[in-house]
């Protein structure tokens, strides 16, 4: 049984992103250009790189897999782009939609103006997607939270998926605004208007920021100049990563839904911070060889999250390693042990089994193991903190407001949008300085055991 998950990207951030993404899920099935499998190896697993390629693409004619892909804009540079681009043939032509306007970094535009023009086709050709579905999973959306499309068509998509598919999960790659790479003024409006809706729509959101993704080029790849092209297949990476236990067969199996039932632990607290090893420039994988320990020891490190956040400022609720490559599940299990002893402190201590593991067969392309983290930690309330406090400091003096009154906005809106991103950090911080309270018995058996223990002494 293939459970598919239809693509969403939108935006020209969303669609960069989904190139990427599709050029790098295309290499692993060993796909070519034109969609047809080029297996140019003799080795066993060939079969296993087609067992579940269903998954993302649909089987066309002669042999052909073609992307289950939706790609949305409001202006048609982007998608003039990704059609010229070589992989630009095996989408579906229908599959392509554009306005002609785009939304000039209005969330208003995006969400109520121009967007709403468009919706009802983006909403017709995911629908007929998901009717080609055996058994549709879910969604996942790519766009960015400080333009105009990807922030509110994109939210608008959202909003009218969870409407259509209320049982099915929803899962966006966001990228958030960040001080030092801000590329819009009105980023802060147009990211908590986003926040606001996903909070109440998304069932997982993983977070991305640019900044931190600078901070990898410069740091870990040692690239002088990064482009955005090296930034979107870092991303690439760990979307593959992620989706890596749908397409292949493994040891300890996960998805979508066991990601979000083993990593939420309320409902709105559903934004995950994201790190992949190893992480090197494209290209330079072969020379990359790693023990399962250093892998792990990667995964947990700062440098490599794709958010600019410090785990020190906060705890981590939950967190899954999904391995890939020939590892024993001892060896993994061995690993995330030393890791629960380690880092106690770093742990909430009201959940007691904080880590999910899964291990997928096949490698990347690129290296021979590899490792995707996934971590709900409280440290991500200083990405809303930062959105909020930049957000406070234009609407106090109600700069900017007037094109977003023009496309109908009312104030009310931006307040309440605000107080909910407010709300959250309240939440996250709550949920970081609950400590385990004792009920009478077990306070009792664990005096017991004290008192037990110091007279053996």
């Amino acid at each position: 049984m293939v459970r598919e998950i239809i693509h969403c990207q939108v935006g020209q951030c969303g669609n960069q992103i989904g190139n990427a993404f599709w050029v790098t899920m295309m290499e692993e099935h060993h796909l070519d250009n034109s969609g047809k499998f080029k297996d140019d190896t003799n080795k066993p697993e060939s079969h296993d790189l087609l067992d579940k390629v269903d998954v993302y693409f649909e089987e066309s004619g002669e042999n052909r897999y073609v992307p289950r892909a939706c790609l949305v804009d409001l202006e048609p540079g982007t998608l003039d782009v990704i059609k010229a681009n070589p992989i630009g043939k095996t989408f579906r032509p229908d599959n392509f939609l554009f306005g002609a306007s785009g939304a000039g970094n209005n969330w208003a535009k995006g969400h109520y103006t121009e967007g709403a023009e468009l919706i009802d086709e983006v909403v017709d050709i995911v629908r007929k997607e998901t009717e080609k579905c055996d058994c549709p999973q879910g969604f996942q959306l790519c766009h960015s939270l400080g333009g105009g499309t990807g922030s509110g068509l994109g939210t608008l998509l959202l909003l009218k998926i969870r409407d259509n598919y209320p049982d099915r999960i929803t899962c966006t790659f966001s990228v958030y605004p960040s001080p030092k790479v801000s590329d819009v003024v009105v980023e802060p409006y147009n990211a908590t208007l986003s926040i606001h809706q996903l909070l109440e729509n998304s069932d997982e959101t993983f977070v991305v920021d640019n900044e931190a993704l600078y901070n990898i080029s410069h740091n870990v790849l040692k690239q002088k100049q990064p482009r955005y092209k090296d930034l979107n297949w870092v991303i690439s990476l760990v979307m593959a990563g992620i989706t890596a236990s749908l397409r292949f067969p493994g040891k300890l199996n996960g998805d979508l839904r066991k990601l979000g039932v083993n990593l939420v632990p309320f409902p709105r607290l559903h934004f995950f911070t994201l790190a992949h090893s190893p992480l090197f420039a494209p290209g330079e994988g072969e020379r990359i060889k790693l023990t399962v320990q250093e892998l792990t020891d990667q995964m947990w490190s700062s440098r490599n999250f794709l958010c600019n956040v410090k785990p020190e400022d906060g705890k981590y609720m939950s967190a899954s390693c999904g391995y890939r490559g020939p590892i024993s599940t001892q060896e993994v299990d061995d690993q995330i042990a030393q890791v629960q002893g380690k880092m106690s402190e770093d742990f909430v201590t009201w959940i007691p089994n904080n880590i999910k593991s899964s291990i997928i067969n096949v490698p990347p392309e690129t290296t021979s193991i590899s490792g995707t983290f996934v971590a709900n930690t409280t440290a991500i309330k200083a990405v809303f903190q930062r959105i909020s406090a930049q957000f406070a400091r234009m609407y106090k003096r109600k700069a900017f407001l007037h094109w977003y009154k023009g496309e109908g906005m009312d104030e009310m809106e931006f307040q309440e949008a605000d107080k909910n991103v407010r709300d959250l950090v309240t939440e996250y911080q709550d949920k970081q300085d609950a400590v385990v309270e004792l009920d009478d018995e077990e306070e009792e058996a664990e005096d017991d055991d004290q008192e037990q223990a110091e007279e053996d002494e």
